[in-house]
């Protein structure tokens, strides 16, 4: 029976961050674009006093893409393959996703569970296979629109991924010397140490070469700014998805922020320590477990009262109009309520104390937090590099990837297996 449970709260966690968090990202984006513009982003949409800073309208946009007419041109052949295009995108982008940890193995009555949406032996192999067969979607899509934006769209993203996932791989070659095993719960765990009792052992540090390629090739997967060619605007209309429209045009755009929380997640994975905190390991954290506990009964208020103090400067009445006053404080009384009952039941915790099965359970829980933070952390760096750097030029784009990635990645090799041998 627990297996069941924690196979349903794996593939729940995997589901929310790599789709259900999409209309979030798309408010995020939309709020961190317009201050780096010097603007407001979204902030009218409402549903009576509820704005929520603007998250409304995404939620609205989303309902106008599910009951918008579905139309498709009269021009269009191959009806089947223009279905089935935008499917494959999301569908390839969800499940790469799937082998991504969220945790260390949670152990609950001896029996071990593997914290993976998909548990399986594939590890980044899996995330490799899926990265490059999404391409597919991107290909039909664009030759079964019949249409030259579309074709070129498509032409121009088939390339973008065959430059980039040559360098990519040959990076990831790097890291496995570096770790020794496919498995992404073993990479983790291997960056659960530190240098010197200092620097944590997380891959940007054992691998900052391999990392950097690695980052580099994983935007260019993504079809963001700056390698979003494909579908750029200011030359082939929108390249690929021209003629879509309603939902298919919303699964290439739910596609591409999935591809980004896949990516965030597996970036972390590799060069950030993933669900490892540093400094503390899962056997530290719990050894020290009530310790931990009460770090955060301290934390959890600090960052509330933050989160309010910056609601609170930044939604202030305009004029004679109080809806910003009032749903800020109704969602300060909203975090503050979330907010006292989480620390009640740590509290509760750590006055009754926790069994071997509660340690375990709290560890994961600790590990799956932390994994969120660094997962929110590198999304946002994703927004933030869209919204400050070009797009680039196609030959600048392929120059990128054959003449600099390219040797780059294979030097690292050499350095790395160099190292290896030596050191041992």
């Amino acid at each position: 029976m627990s297996s069941t449970i924690i196979l349903i709260i794996n593939i729940s966690i995997a589901s929310l961050l790599a789709v259900g968090l999409t209309p979030l990202f798309v408010w995020w984006e939309r709020r961190i674009s317009g201050f780096m513009q010097d603007r407001s982003g979204p902030n009218r949409c409402n549903i009576g006093p509820f704005r929520l800073g603007g998250l409304i309208q995404s939620f609205a946009d989303m309902l106008k893409l599910v009951f918008k007419e579905d139309f498709v041109p009269s021009h269009i052949k191959y009806k089947f393959f223009f279905a089935i295009a935008p499917v494959i995108v999301f569908v390839c982008s969800f499940l790469t996703f799937a082998t991504i940890p969220f945790a260390d193995a949670l152990v609950i009555d001896g029996q071990k569970h593997i914290m993976q949406a998909i548990p399986n032996e594939l590890g980044i192999m899996w995330f490799l296979a899926f990265a490059g067969l999404s391409i597919y979607g991107i290909i039909l899509g664009g030759y079964s629109s019949q249409n030259k934006y579309g074709l070129l769209g498509s032409i121009r993203g088939s390339a973008q991924v065959i430059s980039y996932e040559a360098a990519m791989a040959l990076s990831i070659i790097s890291i496995l010397l570096s770790y020794g095993s496919i498995h992404l719960t073993d990479m983790v765990n291997a960056q659960s140490g530190t240098y010197l009792g200092v620097i944590p052992m997380w891959g940007i540090f054992i691998q900052p070469l391999a990392a950097i390629i690695f980052i580099v090739c994983a935007f260019a997967e993504t079809n963001r700014a700056p390698f979003d060619i494909a579908e750029g605007e200011s030359e082939i209309v929108a390249g690929y998805h021209t003629e879509y429209s309603a939902m298919k045009f919303g699964l290439f755009q739910v596609g591409e922020y999935a591809a980004m929380s896949a990516s965030s997640a597996i970036i972390v994975t590799l060069f950030f320590g993933g669900y490892q905190i540093p400094w503390l390991d899962t056997q530290g954290i719990q050894s020290n477990i009530n310790y931990v506990i009460m770090a955060l009964i301290v934390l959890i208020p600090v960052k509330i009262f933050i989160l309010t103090s910056w609601m609170k400067k930044n939604n202030r009445a305009i004029g004679s109009n109080k809806s910003r006053e009032r749903e800020t404080k109704i969602l300060t009384i909203a975090f503050w309520v979330i907010a006292a009952v989480i620390v009640g039941i740590l509290g509760l915790f750590l006055i009754t104390g926790l069994g071997t099965n509660g340690v375990n359970i709290a560890t994961a829980v600790i590990q799956i937090g932390t994994f969120l933070v660094k997962f929110f952390l590198m999304a946002f760096v994703y927004i933030w590099v869209r919204w400050t750097v070009l797009r680039f030029r196609y030959d600048q784009l392929q120059m990128l990837g054959w003449k600099v990635l390219l040797p780059l990645a294979l030097l690292n090799i050499v350095i790395t297996a160099t190292v290896i041998v030596v050191g041992s």
